[in-house]
């Protein structure tokens, strides 16, 4: 693909001749890989930039990581609010994402939120708040995201709000992470 190769010529092509520029999240790679034409070419196209990569993270999240401020500016606009981030702003962003990758360095601290954000996620999908439990598991897998329960819940989650491809690469996901458990190959099936 034309992202991963860094030939924003190639991506410029693509989107004139018509290529689905939501299609495999390809504003999240380019942001992921700090491609900063090739973002401003995929927004121009009208690629969301409110759709998570399979870790659960935005492709703003991904350029305050992996990129450049430019990148951050470039996504700030056309990016709904994140409501774990408490100061939205571009300065806000990339200090949120510092402080959460400060976090995930300490053991205690993670396991600690994990479960916390596991807990909400349980009590909102009991309420059928099936998208604010989906955003809960989907904070706590950016934590650990080879915790197959967490994807189990958040299959289920995307399943019961009609979003049948999202929930069915959870299940897939899960069942590679624990091939012997029964659970994650019903989610596969459902």
């Amino acid at each position: 693909m034309a992202l991963h190769k860094s030939f924003v010529s190639c991506v410029k092509l693509l989107v004139q001749g018509g290529t689905n520029v939501n299609g495999d999240n390809h504003l999240a790679k380019a942001a992921e890989k700090g491609l900063t034409e090739a973002i401003k070419c995929l927004v121009e196209a009208g690629a969301n930039p409110n759709v998570i990569d399979r870790f659960g993270r935005l492709p703003i999240e991904l350029a305050a990581e992996y990129g450049t401020r430019e990148d951050v500016e470039i996504l700030f606009p056309f990016t709904s609010p994140i409501s774990t981030v408490a100061n939205w702003t571009v300065d806000g962003i990339i200090k949120h994402v510092e402080m959460e990758i400060k976090q995930l360095e300490d053991g205690s601290f993670v396991k600690k939120k994990m479960s916390d954000l596991k807990q909400q996620g349980d009590e909102a999908f009991k309420k059928q708040d099936y998208q604010n439990a989906s955003v809960l598991y989907t904070q706590a897998l950016k934590m650990d995201n080879f915790d197959a329960k967490l994807l189990s819940n958040r299959s289920l989650c995307l399943l019961r709000m009609g979003e049948g491809r999202r929930a069915s690469e959870d299940a897939a996901e899960c069942t590679k992470l624990r091939p012997k458990w029964a659970k994650a190959h019903y989610r596969k099936g459902v």
